[in-house]
């Protein structure tokens, strides 16, 4: 990880509401890649964080968001960042 948990957590907050975008999710119904539009930073952490209970593989999932060079968030960070933000993410 490039950011410490506190630096992700920061940036991930002052962004939330900021276009996101989701790849690497796996429709496990189908065998396919999710098309996942674009969304905000904080729906696209609860989609992730949530994914797998609805029937989605997300070990490669990865959202991309924030200007380029921003290191892109992982199922892991997305689980930790739902789990300890939960609704503020989704507060605009």
């Amino acid at each position: 990880m490039l950011l410490g948990n506190n630096a992700i957590s920061n940036s991930v907050l002052a962004v939330k509401s900021e276009s996101a975008e989701v790849f690497g999710v796996i429709d496990l119904t189908n065998k396919t890649e999710a098309k996942i539009g674009a969304v905000t930073l904080g729906m696209a952490i609860q989609f992730v964080a949530n994914a797998s209970v609805l029937g989605y593989d997300v070990r490669g999932a990865m959202v991309f968001y924030g200007q380029p060079g921003t290191p892109s968030l992982r199922a892991r960070e997305c689980e930790r960042l739902w789990a300890q933000f939960g609704g503020v993410l989704l507060r605009q």
